[in-house]
């Protein structure tokens, strides 16, 4: 807990999440007005709140505090709690859990992905975005030292690399089905449905 405070305390009050309106579009078409949307390593809130705007009844959880501090600072009226590895809902309580940008952020996806299906219902779904590792940005990354030092810098955030195989390999093996990914802007994208 302690390194994701470290890491907050390093962001910009005034920040906003990298290609928000992507992210946002990408997740407000995936969830209908009324559901209840679990947003997982919600930060400052921002999403939440789309998501409230949209109609959804949603609820912001994060590991770490500073992040949680900002998101009831910014939007006292919606819900926000601390969640570790166990997350703190009843078994099938959500119709959709959207993860952006977090995946590449933790040690055990799987082990994180089975505790998202839990929480999800039977038939929900679980939205994703992380940074895309496609070909030509693995290219660039290996023929420059500087860009691969900086994109591996191990003070670095992000202990995980997806491309969109490894990004269904881990969504299947966690048990999801009717898949559909893709990459925009450098950004993966995913729907799964909890089986």
């Amino acid at each position: 807990m302690a390194y994701f405070e470290r890491i907050w305390e390093g962001v910009p009050e005034e920040a906003t999440p990298e290609r928000f309106r992507l992210r946002c579009d990408f997740l407000l078409a995936h969830v209908q007005q009324g559901e209840r949307v679990l947003d997982l390593g919600c930060g400052d809130g921002a999403f939440v709140a789309a998501l409230a705007a949209h109609g959804a009844r949603p609820v912001g959880a994060d590991v770490a505090g500073e992040a949680l501090r900002r998101a009831r600072l910014r939007h006292p009226q919606l819900e926000f709690l601390q969640s570790a590895d166990a997350l703190p809902f009843a078994d099938g309580e959500f119709a959709v859990v959207w993860a952006g940008e977090l995946l590449e952020h933790v040690q055990d996806g799987l082990g994180l992905l089975e505790e998202v299906a839990r929480v999800l219902r039977p038939g929900g779904r679980l939205l994703v975005s992380t940074p895309d590792h496609g070909w030509w940005r693995r290219l660039s990354v290996a023929l420059s030292r500087r860009g691969f030092e900086a994109h591996f810098d191990p003070r670095a955030d992000h202990v995980r690399f997806f491309t969109v195989r490894s990004l269904e390999t881990l969504l299947v093996s966690a048990g999801f089905v009717d898949l559909d990914l893709r990459s925009r802007h450098g950004v993966l994208l995913a729907a799964a449905t909890r089986h």
